[in-house]
Protein backbone atom coordinates (compact mmCIF):
# COMPACT_ATOMS: atom_id res chain seq x y z
CA UNK A 1 0.00 0.00 0.00
CA UNK A 2 1.59 3.20 -1.01
CA UNK A 3 1.77 6.14 1.74
CA UNK A 4 0.58 9.74 0.80
CA UNK A 5 1.08 12.98 3.19
CA UNK A 6 -1.47 15.41 2.43
CA UNK A 7 -0.38 18.41 3.18
CA UNK A 8 -3.59 21.34 3.09
CA UNK A 9 -4.90 23.49 5.68
CA UNK A 10 -8.61 22.66 4.18
CA UNK A 11 -9.64 20.31 6.94
CA UNK A 12 -12.88 19.42 5.19
CA UNK A 13 -11.45 18.80 1.81
CA UNK A 14 -8.53 16.50 3.44
CA UNK A 15 -10.85 14.03 4.79
CA UNK A 16 -12.48 14.21 1.48
CA UNK A 17 -9.71 13.66 -0.24
CA UNK A 18 -8.84 10.79 2.61
CA UNK A 19 -11.76 9.14 2.50
CA UNK A 20 -11.84 9.09 -1.56
CA UNK A 21 -7.83 7.78 -1.59
CA UNK A 22 -8.57 5.34 0.97
CA UNK A 23 -10.95 3.29 -0.74
CA UNK A 24 -8.33 3.41 -3.55
CA UNK A 25 -6.31 2.06 -1.72
CA UNK A 26 -4.11 4.40 -0.55
CA UNK A 27 -2.70 5.01 3.00
CA UNK A 28 -3.22 8.92 3.63
CA UNK A 29 -1.71 11.15 6.65
CA UNK A 30 -2.90 14.46 6.94
CA UNK A 31 -1.03 17.83 7.81
CA UNK A 32 -2.63 21.05 8.29
CA UNK A 33 0.02 23.67 9.00
CA UNK A 34 3.66 23.36 6.93
CA UNK A 35 5.66 22.61 10.85
CA UNK A 36 3.41 19.93 10.83
CA UNK A 37 3.84 18.70 7.24
CA UNK A 38 7.87 18.91 7.48
CA UNK A 39 7.93 17.11 11.13
CA UNK A 40 6.17 13.91 9.31
CA UNK A 41 8.64 14.08 6.58
CA UNK A 42 11.40 14.21 9.00
CA UNK A 43 9.35 11.28 11.11
CA UNK A 44 8.55 8.68 8.57
CA UNK A 45 9.07 8.22 4.44
CA UNK A 46 6.61 8.74 2.16
CA UNK A 47 5.98 7.74 -1.36
CA UNK A 48 4.73 10.72 -2.42
CA UNK A 49 3.87 14.08 -0.59
CA UNK A 50 0.70 16.37 -2.03
CA UNK A 51 1.56 20.16 -0.71
CA UNK A 52 -1.27 22.99 -1.01
CA UNK A 53 0.35 26.29 -1.53
CA UNK A 54 -1.67 28.47 0.53
CA UNK A 55 -0.42 27.20 4.53
CA UNK A 56 -1.32 29.46 7.59
CA UNK A 57 2.27 29.18 9.21
CA UNK A 58 4.04 29.17 6.23
CA UNK A 59 3.37 29.34 2.33
CA UNK A 60 4.16 26.06 0.19
CA UNK A 61 6.37 27.50 -1.97
CA UNK A 62 8.46 27.94 1.44
CA UNK A 63 8.04 25.19 2.43
CA UNK A 64 9.33 22.82 -0.25
CA UNK A 65 12.89 24.19 -0.82
CA UNK A 66 12.91 22.51 2.77
CA UNK A 67 11.45 19.73 2.10
CA UNK A 68 13.91 18.95 -1.03
CA UNK A 69 17.01 19.59 1.49
CA UNK A 70 16.07 16.47 3.26
CA UNK A 71 13.57 14.46 0.55
CA UNK A 72 13.50 13.40 -2.87
CA UNK A 73 10.35 12.00 -2.18
CA UNK A 74 7.92 12.93 -5.41
CA UNK A 75 6.22 15.85 -4.65
CA UNK A 76 2.53 17.39 -6.37
CA UNK A 77 1.72 20.90 -6.00
CA UNK A 78 -1.80 21.75 -5.37
CA UNK A 79 -2.14 25.45 -6.30
CA UNK A 80 -5.10 28.14 -7.65
CA UNK A 81 -6.75 27.86 -10.81
CA UNK A 82 -5.23 30.52 -13.37
CA UNK A 83 -2.11 31.17 -10.85
CA UNK A 84 0.73 29.95 -13.27
CA UNK A 85 2.90 32.03 -11.10
CA UNK A 86 3.08 29.56 -8.76
CA UNK A 87 2.94 26.82 -10.88
CA UNK A 88 6.20 28.00 -12.11
CA UNK A 89 8.05 28.83 -8.76
CA UNK A 90 6.85 25.03 -7.84
CA UNK A 91 8.47 23.53 -10.67
CA UNK A 92 11.60 25.87 -10.07
CA UNK A 93 11.94 24.74 -6.48
CA UNK A 94 11.60 20.97 -7.16
CA UNK A 95 8.05 20.31 -7.40
CA UNK A 96 7.39 16.96 -9.77
CA UNK A 97 4.09 18.30 -11.07
CA UNK A 98 0.79 20.24 -10.02
CA UNK A 99 -2.42 20.43 -9.87
CA UNK A 100 -5.00 23.28 -9.58
CA UNK A 101 -7.82 23.61 -6.90
CA UNK A 102 -10.67 23.07 -6.58
CA UNK A 103 -9.36 19.50 -8.44
CA UNK A 104 -11.47 16.42 -9.42
CA UNK A 105 -10.78 13.45 -6.69
CA UNK A 106 -10.37 11.00 -10.01
CA UNK A 107 -7.78 13.80 -11.79
CA UNK A 108 -5.57 13.64 -8.42
CA UNK A 109 -5.88 9.75 -8.25
CA UNK A 110 -4.79 9.86 -11.88
CA UNK A 111 -1.80 12.19 -11.40
CA UNK A 112 -1.08 10.32 -8.19
CA UNK A 113 -1.33 6.67 -10.03
CA UNK A 114 1.25 8.26 -12.96
CA UNK A 115 3.78 9.41 -10.52
CA UNK A 116 4.02 6.68 -8.90
CA UNK A 117 4.04 4.25 -11.70
CA UNK A 118 7.22 6.18 -12.99
CA UNK A 119 8.43 5.94 -9.92
CA UNK A 120 8.25 2.49 -10.18
CA UNK A 121 9.39 1.94 -13.11
CA UNK A 122 12.65 4.09 -12.82
CA UNK A 123 13.39 1.80 -9.97
CA UNK A 124 13.47 -1.33 -11.07
CA UNK A 125 15.03 -0.45 -14.27
CA UNK A 126 17.90 -2.56 -15.04
CA UNK A 127 19.55 -0.31 -17.46
CA UNK A 128 23.05 0.02 -17.72
CA UNK A 129 25.31 3.49 -16.54
CA UNK A 130 25.22 6.03 -18.57
CA UNK A 131 27.77 8.57 -19.39
CA UNK A 132 28.47 11.80 -21.82
CA UNK A 133 31.54 13.51 -20.97
CA UNK A 134 31.58 13.97 -17.51
CA UNK A 135 28.09 13.81 -17.05
CA UNK A 136 27.70 10.00 -15.18
CA UNK A 137 24.52 8.11 -13.80
CA UNK A 138 24.63 5.19 -11.67
CA UNK A 139 20.87 3.71 -12.55
CA UNK A 140 21.36 1.33 -9.71
CA UNK A 141 21.39 4.22 -6.75
CA UNK A 142 19.24 6.88 -9.43
CA UNK A 143 22.77 8.55 -8.35
CA UNK A 144 23.56 11.71 -10.61
CA UNK A 145 27.24 12.87 -11.37
CA UNK A 146 29.33 15.63 -12.56
CA UNK A 147 33.27 15.40 -12.69
CA UNK A 148 32.63 13.09 -10.15
CA UNK A 149 30.69 15.60 -7.42
CA UNK A 150 26.84 14.02 -6.79
CA UNK A 151 24.10 16.87 -7.98
CA UNK A 152 21.00 16.14 -6.17
CA UNK A 153 17.65 15.81 -8.56
CA UNK A 154 13.97 15.21 -8.11
CA UNK A 155 12.69 12.34 -9.02
CA UNK A 156 10.82 13.81 -12.66
CA UNK A 157 14.60 15.67 -13.15
CA UNK A 158 16.25 12.26 -13.29
CA UNK A 159 13.53 10.60 -15.33
CA UNK A 160 14.13 13.78 -18.07
CA UNK A 161 17.99 13.51 -17.98
CA UNK A 162 17.46 9.57 -18.35
CA UNK A 163 15.30 10.09 -21.32
CA UNK A 164 17.39 12.46 -22.81
CA UNK A 165 20.92 10.61 -22.06
CA UNK A 166 19.02 7.83 -23.61
CA UNK A 167 18.76 9.44 -27.23
CA UNK A 168 21.51 11.76 -27.18
CA UNK A 169 21.83 14.36 -30.48
CA UNK A 170 18.70 13.38 -31.38
CA UNK A 171 15.36 15.66 -31.23
CA UNK A 172 12.72 14.71 -28.57
CA UNK A 173 9.59 16.05 -28.44
CA UNK A 174 7.83 18.39 -26.02
CA UNK A 175 4.62 16.49 -26.31
CA UNK A 176 6.74 13.12 -25.39
CA UNK A 177 8.55 14.30 -23.02
CA UNK A 178 5.20 15.30 -21.73
CA UNK A 179 3.72 11.85 -22.11
CA UNK A 180 6.72 9.77 -20.88
CA UNK A 181 8.31 11.67 -17.93
CA UNK A 182 4.37 13.73 -16.71
CA UNK A 183 2.41 11.07 -18.03
CA UNK A 184 0.16 13.46 -19.62
CA UNK A 185 -0.44 14.45 -23.21
CA UNK A 186 1.21 18.57 -23.25
CA UNK A 187 -1.62 20.76 -23.61
CA UNK A 188 -1.27 24.60 -25.06
CA UNK A 189 -0.21 26.35 -22.33
CA UNK A 190 1.89 23.83 -20.35
CA UNK A 191 5.26 24.86 -19.49
CA UNK A 192 6.16 21.79 -17.10
CA UNK A 193 8.62 20.11 -19.13
CA UNK A 194 10.46 23.49 -20.22
CA UNK A 195 10.57 23.99 -16.50
CA UNK A 196 11.83 21.24 -15.46
CA UNK A 197 14.60 21.37 -18.29
CA UNK A 198 15.92 24.82 -16.95
CA UNK A 199 16.24 23.16 -13.73
CA UNK A 200 18.50 20.26 -14.89
CA UNK A 201 20.37 22.99 -17.06
CA UNK A 202 20.96 24.73 -13.37
CA UNK A 203 21.42 21.98 -11.53
CA UNK A 204 24.27 20.11 -13.65
CA UNK A 205 25.92 23.15 -14.86
CA UNK A 206 25.16 22.19 -18.23
CA UNK A 207 27.04 23.89 -21.60
CA UNK A 208 29.96 24.18 -19.44
CA UNK A 209 33.31 22.49 -20.63
CA UNK A 210 32.99 18.81 -20.71
CA UNK A 211 29.40 18.61 -20.16
CA UNK A 212 26.35 18.46 -22.38
CA UNK A 213 24.10 20.83 -23.18
CA UNK A 214 20.29 20.55 -23.82
CA UNK A 215 19.59 22.73 -27.13
CA UNK A 216 15.98 24.06 -27.43
CA UNK A 217 14.70 23.67 -30.94
CA UNK A 218 11.92 26.56 -31.17
CA UNK A 219 8.48 24.51 -31.48
CA UNK A 220 9.51 21.34 -31.43
CA UNK A 221 11.50 19.76 -28.46
CA UNK A 222 15.33 19.29 -27.24
CA UNK A 223 18.45 17.97 -27.98
CA UNK A 224 21.00 16.24 -25.63
CA UNK A 225 24.35 16.92 -26.96
CA UNK A 226 27.82 17.54 -26.19
CA UNK A 227 29.12 21.15 -25.98
CA UNK A 228 31.28 22.33 -28.69
CA UNK A 229 34.90 23.40 -28.14
CA UNK A 230 35.42 26.53 -29.82
CA UNK A 231 38.34 26.82 -32.13
CA UNK A 232 41.50 28.85 -30.90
Amino acid sequence: MNSLLLIDDDVELCHLLREYLQAEDYQITLAHTATEGIELCCSRPFDLLILDVMLPDLSGLDLLPKIRQIKTTPILMLTARGDEIDRIIGLELGADDYLSKPCNPRELLARIKSILRRSRITARSSQKNLMMGELKVQTATRSVYCYSEERKLTGTEYNLLVELMNSPNELIKRETLSQNILGRRLSAFDRSIDMHVSNLRKKLSLGETGLPNIKTIRGAGYILCMTETPSL
